[in-house]
């Protein structure tokens, strides 16, 4: 928990801001000042609903809200600009995800806020799962052996009103479809998990090589001009090897799953549940692991993306402000959160040039 009290402001007032804006709410040590978009309607309410100011630049906000802090939640593709107006003022930079939409772009802002000496930092709340952390464990621990099989799969649905008239979907602001927008997350979680089980340098990303096909399957061409669907076969540094899953083509959509595993051990997460949990030499705690996540998800973005809480995103802004605070690094740096795009960069351009391609 920090202990400084810190002024946020929320760059961007998006359906995600709300999530921004209660995580920071809950935190006893930090408050919300201001919120910066173009539409004034939006942003006043915004303001009243979270008793903070409303400006209809992130410029002015960071002039004359004077925050500690700011949390991006603009289009995926405008997130590089309030950065480095951001780092030029000395306010550290909370980033939903994706970081940006290339690698090229997140470099931008790495350099930007090391040379400023601010902290950049991404939101990926999976890695503030329970669930998810107790299966890093587990490969951390070699529990598994050593891993065969590493799968991602987010098999969801969006309707065509998702898309219709907005910034989503398209290749100038989305980045991408359904991999780079709703799949990251798994994708990070994934990468994350195997990477535990090896001995690289913590920059290095797990992810060696991908082969992987794209194509709108269940859109108008009309409503969307990046992919719904995606697979890419994945082979990791230490030869495990993986398939990864992202659409948002299949209705009416089922819940996010995340499987690892090898010679002694499966574990498979179902959104939030430990659907299998099994290892050839079991241990007394293995029965209290399988009852403590046994319960079924309640929510779930497989068709509406506003019915995940908010809750993974307080653990993430909360671990944040302790990093801010000077306690410890904060997993989730430039760095780090620059290891999913990197993937999906690489399927994207595995897809276009029908063969492998290995990340370096």
């Amino acid at each position: 928990m920090t202990e400084t009290d810190y002024r946020i402001g929320i760059v961007g007032i998006g359906a995600i801001a709300d999530h921004h804006a209660k995580a920071i709410r809950d935190i006893e040590n930090a408050t919300v000042v201001a919120g910066s978009c173009r539409t004034e309607s939006k942003g006043r309410a915004f303001a009243d609903e979270y008793d903070c100011d409303w400006y209809a630049d992130y410029e002015d906000l960071l002039e004359e809200a004077r925050p500690d802090v700011v949390t991006i939640a603009t289009p995926s593709g405008a997130h590089l600009e309030p950065t480095l107006a951001a780092a030029e003022r000395g306010v550290h930079v909370l980033c939903e995800k994706p970081l940006e939409i290339t690698t090229e772009r997140i470099d931008r802002m790495i350099d930007a806020a090391d040379e400023a000496g601010v902290l950049l930092g991404g939101i990926f709340q999976q890695r503030f799962n329970d669930v998810v952390r107790t299966v890093r464990d587990a490969v951390a621990e070699g529990r598994f052996g050593d891993l065969s099989v590493a799968n991602a799969s987010v098999p969801w649905w969006r309707d065509d009103d998702y898309y219709e008239g907005t910034w989503k979907g398209t290749q100038e602001l989305d980045g991408g479809g359904a991999l780079m927008n709703q799949s990251i997350h798994a994708i990070d979680a994934i990468q994350w998990l195997v990477g535990a089980g090896m001995d690289l340098d913590p920059d290095t990303n797990p992810v060696e090589e991908v082969f992987a096909y794209t194509d709108v399957r269940g859109h108008s061409t009309d409503h969307v001009d990046v992919e719904d669907t995606g697979v890419a076969i994945v082979r990791y540094r230490d030869g495990t090897l993986g398939q990864l899953l992202g659409a948002t083509s299949m209705y009416p959509g089922a819940l996010r799953r995340l499987e690892v595993a090898g010679r002694n051990g499966t574990a498979e997460i179902h959104e939030d549940e430990l659907a299998t949990w099994r290892f050839r030499d079991e241990r007394p705690t293995d029965a209290e692991v399988r009852e403590a996540f046994s319960a079924e998800t309640e929510a779930s973005g497989a068709s509406d993306p506003m019915a995940i809480d908010y809750a993974g995103h307080r653990r993430n802004v909360d671990a944040f402000l302790d990093a801010v605070d000077g306690n410890g690094a904060y997993e989730l740096d430039g760095v780090q959160s620059r290891k999913a795009v990197a993937i999906i960069e690489a399927i994207y351009e595995s897809a276009e040039r029908g063969e492998p391609v290995r990340i370096s």
